[in-house]
């Protein structure tokens, strides 16, 4: 393939094309949940789950809730709820094998994402489940994060998307139909699209929680 001659092999190939970070870049990462850190995560309904398994299958998970559904217990701990999701499990199973995760963090019309990276472990603790109740309901079981790094992303991201813009977003009657594409990539005999449909809805009503 022609395009494997412009594959960047070295990080010294990057690191010449990219030039060395700011000062600013070089000290921004702390090692534990500050003040400014623990204001952000109260204020953030939304968080995404990185992790990957010993062999290096990777995944990314959303995760959302009211803001502060996040628990932090101290300055290196943090739990995150696990509600009832489609029992793939995938991040869990992850975790279990390697325990290296990252998350990123966002607050509706904010530029600056959180980022968070540590070591990754499921716990069942009934006092820490009843802490993080929603819809009457204990999670399933809490993602406990020992935090490694903690720093703030730069807005340009979000600003060249235009995420928090309403003006950027696309009429709703022009988005791909969720619903539609379960149904070709599934496949599952006798199940239209509108089956699937009906069924997402049912569980957006009645199984949140």
């Amino acid at each position: 393939m022609r395009g494997l001659d412009y594959t960047i092999k070295s990080f010294d190939e990057l690191r010449k094309r990219f030039g060395e970070p700011s000062e600013l870049a070089k000290r921004k990462v702390i090692s534990f949940v500050d003040e400014h850190c623990r204001n952000y995560i109260a204020k953030s309904p939304f968080l995404i789950l990185s992790t990957s398994d010993k062999g290096g299958y990777s995944d990314a998970s959303p995760r959302g809730d009211s803001p502060g559904f996040v628990l932090v217990l101290d300055e290196k701990r943090i739990v995150i709820p696990d509600r009832p999701g489609n029992k793939r499990m995938d991040s869990l199973k992850n975790i279990l094998s390697n325990p290296q995760a990252g998350l990123l963090f966002l607050i509706p019309g904010m530029s600056e994402t959180l980022r968070v990276n540590g070591k990754a472990s499921l716990t069942l603790d009934p006092e820490l489940l009843g802490r993080m109740k929603a819809g009457g309901k204990n999670p399933l079981l809490g993602i406990v994060i020992e935090v490694e790094e903690c720093f703030i992303q730069c807005g340009k991201a979000l600003m060249r998307s235009g995420l928090w813009n309403p003006e950027s977003w696309s009429d709703p009657s022009t988005l791909p139909s969720g619903a539609e594409i379960l149904a070709v990539h599934s496949k599952l005999p006798g199940t239209s699209a509108d089956d699937i449909k009906d069924r997402l809805e049912d569980g957006y009503r009645n199984r949140l929680y």
